[in-house]
């Protein structure tokens, strides 16, 4: 099923023909197109503006701050497609699991997952307990026209470590040890979370979601065979349930190089790459009939314009002759980037590859 061409979802059609949906469909495009991961958020000064006094997830839940927040990024640097303002422990608070984003720490869980018992906390989630993000997105896609809109998600193993850890962790001791320890109870955990996370992108598809992306934030932690045994079929079943829809589905993941391949086979249309392995060696290790997202180092926007157009260069030369090629940064931009720096890039990458 072609993008945004939907019997269920709303996705507005003027964006079918944008260069960002062009690439995810792997079709010649005018320019190869950019959006970065984080790119509504710390780095500009007007985010910083809007969410003074804000906490985290509040701001997350009111669609019209949602909804600027969004469109900063495309109003400042041009880019290519808006990603939604969220974070990837939305859809367990709002099924009212007991955790608040913590600032300089990050997502902090008040009773981490540790038994059986502890899978009845998690139930289903439902459009109503997200009708924030059906509003948001209303008036997201009235003003963005044929700009593109990704959904966001988090992918069940890096939401299941959370909630076994109880918050980030280095070492994921406690995750691991439920996975190696508990398989069982391991894959019921991320099942029940492969059904959380498939129903919030559901909702956002339905409200007009033109792509979405399952970020699995610390899948880089896992080998390759623990990869498959243990995470991959919850991410396939995410990725699965939405497929009807006919949106481009992207995957990604941090220091994920060793399971790049494995990432595409479970159901990715477009594979995010980070910085670590360059793009023609990742399109060998993923394999034919995917898209690649990436992979420009975030540090090397602190270097100056000619370091990172020498950089960017680099990637570009690396993408070259990719089935489809979307640029973006190997993870998110940032907090203390320059916010005209990034303008910079995406004006560059744009002239770079004008076709």
């Amino acid at each position: 099923m072609s993008a945004n061409v939907s019997p269920r979802g709303k996705q507005p059609t003027q964006t079918y023909d944008s260069a960002f949906l062009k690439a995810c469909r792997r079709e010649p495009v005018p320019h190869t197109p950019v959006w970065f991961m984080r790119q509504a958020g710390r780095s500009l000064p007007e985010y910083r503006k809007v969410r003074e006094g804000i906490a985290m997830l509040d701001s997350c839940m009111r669609p019209d701050l949602v909804a600027e927040i969004t469109l900063q990024p495309v109003r400042r640097h041009n880019v290519d497609a808006a990603i939604y303002f969220s974070d990837i422990v939305v859809p367990l608070k709002a099924i009212g699991i007991d955790l608040d984003i913590k600032p300089g720490i990050g997502p902090v869980v008040e009773e981490p997952f540790r038994t059986r018992a502890d899978l009845a906390r998690l139930r289903d989630l439902t459009p109503e307990d997200v009708s924030y993000v059906t509003e948001a997105y209303g008036l997201l896609t009235a003003e963005l026209g044929s700009t593109p809109l990704i959904g966001f998600a988090g992918a069940p193993f890096t939401l299941a470590s959370y909630l076994v850890e109880g918050g980030p962790s280095r070492t994921y001791e406690n995750a691991k040890a439920m996975m190696y320890g508990d398989p069982e109870l391991w894959a019921d955990l991320l099942d029940r979370l492969a059904d959380i996370t498939a129903a919030f992108l559901t909702v956002q598809i339905e409200a007009g979601a033109s792509a979405v992306q399952l970020f699995d934030s610390w899948a880089g932690a896992l080998a390759p065979a623990d990869y498959r045994r243990s995470v991959l079929p919850a991410s396939a079943k995410v990725l699965d349930t939405v497929s009807g829809y006919g949106v481009p589905r992207i995957h990604f993941g941090v220091g994920t190089g060793e399971l790049l391949g494995l990432m595409g086979e479970a159901g990715a249309d477009v594979v995010g790459v980070d910085w670590r392995v360059p793009l023609d060696e990742a399109a060998r290790r993923v394999g034919p009939g995917k898209a690649l997202q990436g992979n420009l180092d975030p540090t090397v926007l602190f270097a100056g314009t000619e370091a990172v157009e020498a950089k960017t260069r680099e990637v570009l030369a690396a993408a070259e002759g990719l089935e489809g090629h979307i640029f973006n940064l190997g993870h998110g931009v940032m907090p203390n980037t320059d916010a005209d720096a990034l303008t910079r890039l995406v004006d560059h990458v744009h002239t770079a590859t004008a076709r």
